[in-house]
């Protein structure tokens, strides 16, 4: 069910300017910000903590040596 709501012209040029591209709707503006106050899912912690452990073991590659092995 769609719903209309009356925001303050501030808050209008507030989500113009978090706007990501021209055509975003204010409603996929408005998840967004939602979206970035949520907690992690216990899987997605579960991969940061493993992808931190990598990267202090030293199983990375930097970008200047993939360019170097792409040629680039």
């Amino acid at each position: 069910m769609a719903t209309s709501i009356q925001i303050s012209e501030d808050l209008q040029k507030e989500l113009v300017k978090r706007k990501l591209f021209e055509k975003e709707t204010y409603e996929e503006v408005i998840w967004d910000l939602v979206e970035d106050f949520q907690e992690l899912s216990k899987e997605t912690k579960e991969e940061i903590a493993h992808a931190r452990a990598e990267i202090e073991a030293g199983n990375f590659h930097t970008l200047a040596e993939v360019k170097k092995e792409l040629g680039i």
